[in-house]
């Protein structure tokens, strides 16, 4: 690795972001879950009856990646879309009966793989990196100043 590969937050996060879905990917075969879907389902497990751009902005994933990823996740019976009461050009997307049955699964999965991400880091280590990249995502998700 280059001493601009070391030192670019953003190579490194690109690379620890990488190896942690691959992980993530292996321990959720399991369950049948993508990546992507365990993201949009962990917004779901929190808070049932989203709109499809509340879970765009929820995740920063551009509107066709969203959609592309309900679509297949209502293919696999992971989802149910109605429309919105107040809204009719909005529709409501709802966890099945079959994502709330894999929702204690897809988190031990999760876990397990954060488990080998952070092993070797002390209570403490852990807690500051975690803090740390809280800042640095906060950071991103602000407009740049002129």
């Amino acid at each position: 690795m280059s001493d601009f590969q070391q030192m670019s937050a953003g190579y490194l996060a690109n690379h620890m972001a990488r190896l942690f879905a691959v992980g993530l990917n292996k321990r959720l075969q399991a369950t049948g879950l993508a990546p992507a879907q365990f993201m949009v389902l962990l917004e779901l497990w929190q808070a049932d009856g989203r709109t499809q751009a509340d879970l765009m902005g929820a995740l920063d994933v551009e509107q066709a990646t969203m959609a592309n990823t309900l679509s297949r996740m209502d293919r696999d019976g992971l989802i149910v879309r109605r429309p919105s009461e107040t809204d009719g050009r909005s529709r409501i997307v709802f966890l099945s009966d079959k994502a709330r049955a894999l929702e204690q699964a897809a988190k031990a999965a999760a876990w397990h793989q954060n488990e080998v991400a952070l092993r070797g880091l002390d209570p403490e280590e852990r807690g500051l990196f975690l803090s740390l990249m809280r800042k640095v995502i906060a950071n991103m998700q602000r407009p740049e100043a002129p």
